[in-house]
């Protein structure tokens, strides 16, 4: 048994009660369930539909997001997440060059390694480098002025947690944003990178080892194991090509918002909403959210 959940954006919800019963019944589909109000719905399948990507593309087109699943085990025990452009709307490293006067250098390397064009490690390298000598207290004003919690994070982490569920942020980026977000959020652990100080100010050096993609990965070994749960009790979401280890690891893998080469990757993909689509993808209905 699968099932088929459409969501839209939630800060302009435009899910149409008719669109939903035109698939449901041109996919031979159960009873529309309603999630939330305009705005998510599902329905069970017997079988996947053939044309599931074709439906995908053209919903795509009306801002609505669309994935197909089985039904068995959905509802998860874990939430691993990366954190730039994931739970946070920026790249921290883009915003410290900002700062630094670099930012137009550091942004093209950041967008290429993120598609899987550059080596991960080769281009932290060589952007962390470019902000040495920046004042180690560039790092605080750029997390209080510059950084944005992504929407939905915080109701996801609270409704998930109150239902048993572990978190983990596990980021190629640094330990002095992952402990902040990690905090304000609610995570139970975060795992980063560390930007190396001395004397108040960067070295242009990160510490070894550098986490990467495949850091991830065993981030999502070593947790489970810990806590005697499968890898398939994992949800995970991500957007760069350092993600995908972890993604197609685990019990169900998102990419949220991702770069195309990564999304195509992937066969839960979310676009158009927000970091509540993890929620809606296990079936918890809004009513079910836990908003603190």
């Amino acid at each position: 048994m699968f099932v088929a959940t459409l969501l839209t954006n939630p800060a302009q919800p435009n899910l149409d009660p008719a669109l939903v019963e035109s698939l449901r019944n041109a996919w031979g589909g159960g009873d529309v369930q309603w999630l939330s109000p305009d705005e998510a719905a599902e329905f069970t399948l017997l079988a996947l539909p053939d044309n599931q990507w074709d439906v995908w593309a053209d919903l795509q087109e009306t801002g609505v997001d669309l994935v197909v699943q089985p039904v068995e085990g959905r509802r998860k025990k874990m939430l691993l997440a990366d954190m730039d452009s994931t739970m946070i709307q920026q790249e921290c490293i883009d915003e410290l060059a900002e700062v630094a006067g670099v930012g137009a250098r550091v942004k093209d390397i950041t967008a290429r390694a993120m598609n899987g064009e550059l080596d991960f490690e080769g281009a932290l390298t060589e952007r962390v480098g470019l902000l040495k000598g920046l004042d180690e207290g560039v790092i605080q004003r750029v997390l209080k002025e510059r950084i944005t919690l992504m929407p939905g994070g915080k109701v996801l982490l609270t409704t998930m947690k109150a239902n048993g569920g572990y978190a983990a942020l596990v980021s190629g980026g640094f330990t002095a944003f992952t402990s902040s977000v990690a905090a304000t959020l609610g995570f139970d652990e975060n795992r980063a990178n560390t930007l190396l100080v001395a004397d108040g100010k960067l070295t242009g050096e990160a510490g070894r080892p550098i986490l990467g993609k495949q850091a991830k990965v065993e981030a999502l070994e070593q947790i489970t194991d810990r806590l005697g749960i499968a890898e398939a009790d994992v949800i995970a979401v991500g957007d760069g090509a350092n993600d995908l280890g972890m993604l197609k690891r685990a019990g169900t893998g998102v990419a949220l918002h991702a770069k195309p080469s990564v999304a195509a990757e992937c066969e839960v993909r979310i676009n158009h909403g927000d970091l509540t689509a993890l929620l809606y993808v296990q079936g918890y209905a809004r009513s079910e959210f836990v908003l603190s």
